[in-house]
């Protein structure tokens, strides 16, 4: 593969490198979605027990790894969006566990703003993709991304530094270790069906450039919008519409992001169904 990166700058063979490197990596794209529809079930925190599953993911990513805020003796991290928000989270089927969660940020009226609107209304540049320009109904901010520590670092060791995360090799096998670099890319894409589900059509998030470069890959173009600042980082307000991230998928992505819609989807159903039924056993 890098071999085939290198020659995608010669002229008469970049072309013929650059479709080997879209077809290697749609066929590792559709081995991997198998392995993940096997390992990991992606579902919208409507229950209480799944949103409390999310705030404590954030609790220990950004208060006690990141030190970005401030530690909770509730083990969870919540903030003023958390109120008119929507969250992802990322299940791992044989422990139980969760392997990941993402917070969509609602924006249904005047009230209720976007956290780039309070906080970065003024560094959006790309004055025609500003929220104000949008139906409140219809504009979001992905925020509060969020990866444990355990299903992100890689090691062939197999208990060495099983305290700081290290992956114990006894407990996840190759297959599933394969598929945590796509952890990231499964929140992406689930935030991102979940907001299609809802009827969102504007998107926004404040992301280190490297990150949104990386999202590329996988078909998220998002387009910079204004400077970057100092915000848990050097970040900058991105913007993508829903319409554009879906056309734009490649193919290899087409059935992860398929099974994760559809997974989504299942997962709202069938935690309104019991949210109905214990409303009733309660009545």
């Amino acid at each position: 593969m890098s071999m085939m990166k290198n020659m995608t700058d010669y002229p008469l063979i970049g072309g013929v490198a650059k479709k080997a490197i879209r077809y290697t990596a749609n066929k590792e794209a559709d081995k991997i979605t198998e392995h993940f529809k096997h390992y990991f079930t992606p579902q919208i925190a409507l229950h209480e027990t799944l949103k409390e599953q999310s705030f404590k993911i954030r609790h220990n990513v950004y208060c006690e790894e990141l030190g970005y805020e401030r530690i909770r003796y509730t083990g969870m991290e919540t903030d003023i969006f958390d109120v008119h928000s929507k969250a992802c989270v990322i299940k791992h089927n044989s422990s139980g566990t969760y392997a990941g969660t993402v917070r969509a940020i609602l924006a249904d009226n005047e009230q209720n703003l976007l956290p780039i609107e309070k906080y970065c209304a003024n560094s959006i540049e790309e004055r025609k993709t500003h929220p104000s320009n949008f139906d409140r109904n219809t504009i979001a901010e992905v925020s509060r991304l969020a990866v444990p520590s355990n299903f992100r670092r890689r090691s062939t060791e197999k208990h060495y530094g099983a305290g700081m995360g290290v992956i114990n090799e006894e407990t996840y096998s190759t297959e599933e270790i394969r598929c945590f670099p796509f952890i990231t890319t499964s929140l992406y894409f689930s935030v991102m069906a979940l907001l299609i589900q809802e009827g969102i059509k504007h998107v926004y998030i404040m992301v280190e450039p490297k990150l949104a470069k990386s999202m590329s890959f996988v078909g998220l173009h998002f387009k910079q919008i204004g400077e970057l600042t100092n915000y848990h980082g050097r970040r900058a307000p991105y913007y993508i519409s829903t319409d554009e991230a879906l056309a734009s998928l490649p193919d290899g992505f087409r059935g992860l992001y398929d099974y994760i819609d559809t997974s989504i989807q299942n997962s709202k159903e069938t935690q309104q169904t019991h949210q109905f039924l214990e409303s009733e056993n309660a009545a």
